[in-house]
């Protein structure tokens, strides 16, 4: 008998609503004549002038841009590289270095800040974009561990054996083989911690300089003030180039199928 209950699409509305409506509504006062958000006096284009105009935002931007990418991909190498050894090895007390190599994703952030913070002040590190990449980097790697670790677990031992047995080292298999089929991954990991890193507040106040400002920083510093919707001019272009990259991740997806599907066709 089937269900013919209207709950569930209820339910998926109310979600999609919750979820859509606050940036739906970001992005239409971005385009408002008003500096007051909640007061709508007509379409302009003035916001995204002055974002343009703005040099301490656009710099905010390009501080985290750069940290974030150069705190995914350290994550990514580490984290890989943390899993691919700590599958290989077989230690008595490998489930309770697993566990404490998740601890940064498990401890609160202001916890975690702290810490940071006395430990860069106690080996005399100044603070700025060095210690933001050193901190982003230490709570990023659970990310791409975990991810990398699962896919490991699932994949065919028997294919790296093949290759040893063929003459092929330990380096050249994970190059041909392991990495390739762990890539996936990876990639994944790399862009859920650029996520998170692009919006961390909490840890980078901490671990910041004085010259140094992050996006999140300078959004919340601007609280106390007001916050102007060149800051919804700023989250409509970002949320735009979102979409712009899902919608070519999946276009890309889809060419590498229908490639694949050929192939094999062919084959």
């Amino acid at each position: 008998m089937k269900n013919r209950t209207k709950l569930p699409n209820i339910y998926l509305g109310v979600i999609l609503v919750l979820m859509y409506l606050p940036i739906l509504l970001v992005i239409i006062y971005s385009f408002n004549q008003s500096k007051i958000s909640s007061v709508w006096e007509g379409f302009s284009l003035k916001w995204y002038t002055e974002l343009f105009r703005d040099a301490s935002l656009l710099q905010a931007l390009i501080n985290s841009l750069v940290l974030a990418a150069a705190s995914s991909l350290n994550a990514a190498v580490i984290g890989t590289l943390a899993a691919v050894g700590m599958l290989k090895v077989n230690l008595r007390s490998k489930g309770v270095i697993e566990y404490i190599s998740t601890l940064p994703i498990m401890i609160p952030e202001i916890i975690l800040g702290m810490v940071f913070l006395v430990f860069f002040s106690l080996i005399g590190l100044p603070f700025g974009m060095t210690t933001l990449i050193i901190a982003h980097t230490a709570f990023c790697i659970p990310y791409v561990y975990m991810l990398v670790k699962a896919r490991l677990v699932g994949l065919d031992k028997s294919l790296g054996e093949a290759a040893k047995d063929l003459g092929a080292g330990e380096l050249r298999v994970f190059l041909d083989i392991t990495l390739p089929l762990i890539l996936p991954a990876i990639v994944s990991g790399m862009l859920l911690a650029f996520a998170m890193s692009m919006d961390d507040v909490v840890i980078s106040i901490f671990v910041t300089g004085v010259n140094t400002n992050t996006l999140p920083i300078k959004i919340y510093t601007q609280l106390k003030t007001g916050v102007t919707p060149k800051i919804n001019a700023l989250c409509t272009i970002l949320f735009a180039v979102t979409v712009l990259m899902g919608l070519l991740s999946g276009w890309l997806g889809k060419i590498n199928t229908q490639k694949k599907t050929v192939l094999e066709e062919n084959r």
